[in-house]
C-alpha cells in the first residue's frame, strides 16, 4: 500500500480541505505546515495576507484605521508578495491586528483564500476564521490553542532567533492585546466553528502536537471518505 494518503481517494477527486485555526503563537502554524507536508497538500497561512497589508500601508505612510486605503491594497494582494521576510516580524503581527478588524478587508481578501482553498486535490489553511467563514464546510477542523503565557513564551524564543530584542512582559501584553482585539471584532471574530475540535497545545512537544492533529485529520478524513 502507498504511503501517500491521497491514493484512497479515486483520480480526480477532491481529497481534503484541512481549516486550523487559533490565537497568535498557538502552534498552529507549525501544525498546519506539518499537515500539508504529511498529505502533500499546498499551505496558505492566511495571517499573511493582513500582515502584508498592514506592512504595505505602514511603508506607504497610510493611517492603518483608514477603511478604505486598507481595503485598496487588500484587494492587490499577490501570492509573490507574502513571501517578504518582513512579514515574519513582530511589528507585522501587531500591524495585521489591526488592518483585519476592517470588515472591507476581510472581504476583499476572502476570494483569495477560497479559491486557494478550492484547487484540486484539497489544501491546508490556517489563520483565526478558517472554519467559521472561509471554508465553513471543510471536512477537517482544527482549534489550536495554549495559554496566553505560554504562547507569549514560544513568541518570544521565536523573535529573539531572528534577532530581535524585546522583553517576555511586552510579548505577553501583545499576546493579550492581539487576543483581545481578534476575539472582540464584530466581523469574524476568532472563535472556534462549532464541529472544531480543539487542540490544546499548552504543555505538548512540537512533535506530540503534530502525532496530535494527525489523528485529528485521520479520523475526519475517515468520516468524509465514508460519506464520500
Amino acid at each position: 500500500m502507498s504511503d501517500d494518503p491521497r491514493e484512497d481517494t479515486s483520480e480526480g477527486e477532491r481529497f481534503l480541505v484541512i481549516a486550523v485555526d487559533g490565537p497568535a503563537a498557538s502552534g498552529k502554524g507549525t501544525i498546519a505546515a506539518g499537515l500539508a507536508r504529511h498529505y502533500r497538500l499546498p499551505a496558505l497561512d492566511t495571517g499573511l495576507l493582513y500582515r502584508c497589508v498592514g506592512v504595505l500601508m505602514r511603508k506607504a505612510g497610510e493611517d492603518l484605521d483608514d477603511e478604505a486605503v486598507a481595503t485598496a491594497a487588500a484587494a492587490t494582494l499577490t501570492a509573490d508578495q507574502l513571501e517578504d521576510p518582513a512579514l515574519r516580524t513582530r511589528a507585522a503581527g501587531e500591524l495585521a491586528s489591526r488592518v483585519a478588524v476592517h470588515p472591507r478587508v476581510r472581504a476583499a481578501l476572502l476570494e483569495f483564500q477560497r479559491t486557494f482553498a478550492n484547487q484540486e486535490g484539497g489544501a491546508v489553511l490556517d489563520g483565526r476564521d478558517i472554519g467559521t467563514v472561509i471554508v465553513p464546510d471543510a471536512p477537517a477542523k482544527l482549534y489550536v490553542t495554549a495559554t496566553p503565557e505560554v504562547r507569549a513564551d514560544r513568541r518570544w524564543k521565536q523573535l529573539a532567533g531572528q534577532g530581535e530584542a524585546v522583553a517576555y512582559e511586552d510579548v505577553l501584553a501583545d499576546i493579550l492585546k492581539r487576543d483581545a482585539r481578534d476575539g472582540g471584532r464584530e466581523a469574524a471574530p476568532m472563535r472556534p466553528a462549532a464541529d472544531a475540535v480543539l487542540l490544546d497545545t499548552s504543555e505538548m512537544t512540537i512533535e506530540q502536537a503534530a502525532d496530535a492533529a494527525r489523528r485529528i485529520v485521520e479520523a475526519a478524513r475517515a468520516r468524509w471518505l465514508k460519506a464520500n
